[in-house]
């Protein structure tokens, strides 16, 4: 009986993926606000834990040597639901063709980074793929 279900918790043990946007240098800083926020509110509809913006000043390792005037950070705890990496990156993708003031955005999950960039379908399908298959609860 010793070791059964130890791996029951382990796999279901919620993790945090940091968002990046990065908009473009002519954009006003209100603007990416106001984007990052509509954002944050399409991502607190996925299932997910939490979502919450982070300051310039508190921004991220994996911010370093961005523009924090052209900065919108967000700290997603992530459930471990399957599949809900795949929605998120699946949003923000979408989030990202809608808004043109946003060049790229730069998602972080357990110290793997993915800069998601205005491309083509087929360029985002296969950067994705790779991505998930890395980081995706099944």
């Amino acid at each position: 009986m010793a070791g059964h279900g130890s791996n029951h918790g382990a796999e279901h043990v919620p993790r945090d993926l940091v968002l990046i946007v990065e908009s473009e240098p002519d954009v006003d800083p209100n603007e990416v606000d106001r984007s990052v926020r509509q954002l944050r509110a399409e991502i607190k509809d996925l299932d997910v834990e939490s979502v919450v913006p982070v300051a310039s000043e508190n921004a991220p390792p994996s911010a370093k040597g961005v523009d924090p005037s052209s900065l919108g950070a967000l700290l997603i705890t992530l459930t471990a639901t399957p599949g809900v990496v795949t929605v998120l990156i699946g949003t923000v993708w979408d989030w990202l063709a809608r808004h043109a003031a946003a060049r790229r955005i730069v998602v972080t999950i357990d110290g793997d980074t993915i800069m998601l960039e205005k491309s083509s379908a087929q360029e985002r399908s296969a950067l994705i793929d790779t991505y998930l298959r890395r980081h995706e609860v099944t």
